[in-house]
């Protein structure tokens, strides 16, 4: 038997490396006030949501955006929480921390695309990852393929789950290049790519054995 999930993917509340444009990947701050508040209303709008099941990468902020969703949802019974490196948003390397604009700079000015919009915009969003990680003087950063080779592995944590059935609701705190990547990736082109998903905002996939498809992205209320 084959089954379907629906996933409640939000984005994790606002940071402070978020305010300081900051690359923020693997590496980690803490939710600014507004940040937890994102994550608060993301719960009152889940509220009735009933979730089989929670999953938020091992990185604090979402962890904490996840569990104030989750706090404030009135699942029975309550939706028990797996934390995961395959949530984990793309692994900058040596670029971790760096100011954005400088970093996407480094990694596409050789090739004649100066800002990560110009890259997705010529190129693709998976191709600014293999950019990044050309350019990283350890060649740590991520690049597309080893970036799906983890995030599926996400996925089929998922799917692989013997206590979710056939369309059962599961909550996902994800990322903001990670939401950008699984619409370039999944949503037929329909959305733009060149606006980052609101902090707390929320995006609705549908999970089936062999793919997934967008139900809706980047709602903010």
């Amino acid at each position: 038997m084959t089954k379907q999930l629906t996933l409640y993917v939000v984005r994790h509340g606002q940071t402070y490396f978020n305010i300081y444009n900051k690359l923020q990947g693997w590496s980690n701050s803490p939710l600014t006030e507004a940040g937890i508040a994102d994550a608060e209303n993301a719960g009152k709008r889940l509220q009735d949501v009933q979730f089989a099941a929670a999953y938020c990468s091992d990185t604090t902020r979402a962890e904490q955006t996840a569990k104030a969703i989750l706090a404030a949802n009135h699942s029975a019974p309550a939706a028990q929480l797996t934390t995961a490196s395959f949530f984990r948003e793309e692994f900058y390397g040596y670029y971790e921390g760096t100011d954005m604009a400088q970093a996407w700079y480094v990694a596409g000015a050789p090739h004649g695309v100066p800002t990560f919009k110009a890259i997705e915009e010529k190129y693709s969003i998976g191709k600014a990852k293999d950019f990044l990680k050309e350019a990283d003087p350890f060649r740590q950063a991520e690049n597309n393929e080893e970036y799906w080779a983890r995030v599926d592995q996400g996925f089929n944590l998922m799917r692989h789950n013997p206590d979710l059935k056939d369309g059962d609701n599961v909550l996902m705190v994800s990322h903001g290049n990670t939401l950008l990547s699984l619409m370039e990736r999944y949503g037929q082109g329909k959305y733009d790519l060149s606006e980052r998903p609101a902090n707390g905002s929320l995006t609705k996939l549908l999970l089936t054995p062999d793919d997934i498809q967008v139900l809706s992205y980047n709602q903010k209320d």
